[in-house]
């Protein structure tokens, strides 16, 4: 229940954003919360974020992999942009993820900012 109620506050604060995810690396949602937004207008489906977090949780263990690679320290965010959204996701530790979708006017420095901001509280929540 915490992490859904973190994940509304974040979409809900976010103009724009229609979505979020909690995820652990199998992926298995620990939480997810969609917003009125996210209502599919005619000929559009509706946004699966379970479905967008499996997909997008897949690259993100790509990327680390890469990152290891290089040596270039940890992972700390994902931004992927497309035509219908931009999808920010957030590694919290090796094993879980948090990952936001808005629409791509919406506002992604703000949706950035607080998935930054509510890190350290949903890494305790996840202990």
């Amino acid at each position: 229940m915490l992490f859904t109620d973190s994940l509304r506050d974040m979409v809900n604060a976010t103009e724009g954003a229609i979505a979020g995810l909690m995820m652990d690396s199998a992926g298995v949602a620990l939480a997810s919360y969609v917003s009125s937004e996210a209502v599919a207008s005619p000929g559009e489906p509706a946004v699966d974020i379970d479905a967008v977090g499996v997909e997008f949780g897949v690259l993100l263990s790509a990327i680390r992999r890469a990152v290891a690679s290089l040596e270039a320290g940890e992972t700390r965010e994902v931004t992927i942009g497309t035509d219908k959204m931009v999808t920010i996701i957030r590694p919290l530790g090796n094993s879980y993820f948090v990952a936001m979708s808005l629409r791509p006017d919406g506002n992604i420095g703000k949706g950035r900012f607080l998935m930054r901001t509510a890190d350290p509280q949903l890494r305790l929540e996840l202990q």
